[in-house]
This record gives structure tokens, sequence and C-alpha cells, in this order.
């Protein structure tokens, strides 16, 4: 497996107050990059993080695609249809962007 550099950091609740939602926020990210290696192909890390100080989501994947970097969330290994199917993804466009956006902005950071 590729070796990982740990970030993990705890989002300001201003920054989480001030979404364009009340409901759910993230307030904790952790992020573990992949150093680059031969074999990673798209995915350049994995995440995990905290909605609320209450629910932890792991399994997140930092993908790179055709459009730039974005969040995989954690497949079903036992799904067997063509497709994968998503253990937990968001439903909202807002919340999807929020927690693209913290996760993103910490994986800059861990690798700058």
């Amino acid at each position: 497996m590729a070796e990982m550099n740990t970030t993990e950091a705890k989002v300001e609740p201003e920054k989480a107050a001030s979404s364009a939602f009340d409901c759910l926020a993230v307030t904790q990210v952790s992020v573990w990059p992949f150093k680059e290696g031969p074999n990673l192909g798209h995915m350049k890390g994995i995440a995990q993080i905290v909605l609320n100080d209450q629910m932890v989501i792991r399994g997140l994947r930092v993908m790179d695609g055709s459009n730039g970097l974005f969040v995989g969330y954690p497949n079903d290994p036992f799904y067997k249809g063509e497709d994968f199917r998503s253990i937990c993804n968001p439903i909202t466009r807002q919340l999807r962007e929020h927690i693209e956006n913290c996760v993103l902005e910490k994986f800059q950071a861990a690798i700058a």
C-alpha cells in the first residue's frame, strides 16, 4: 500500500455556521494524501469527516477526474451489480459542495 501523510483539522465554528444551511456542518476533517506511485491511478488520498461533532463518515476518497479533484464516497463492497452502490452520500447539492470544499481545502493544505 502507498505511504500516507496525515493531516487533521478542526473546522472553525464560525465557518461551519456561515454555510447556507444550519442542519449539517463539517466540524472535523482528517485527510491522508498518498505519495505519488505508479499504481494509484486517480485516487490521490483518503479522508474522514465529522458532521456536527456527532457522526463520522470514513472512507471518503480524494479523486482526480477529468474536471479536477472531487470527493468520492464509500462503496458497498458486497454489491453484486454492474455499477457501484454508495454506502452514504449527501442528498442535497449544498451539503455535497460543503463537504467537498472542506475536504479538498484540507487536502490542498496537506500536499502544499
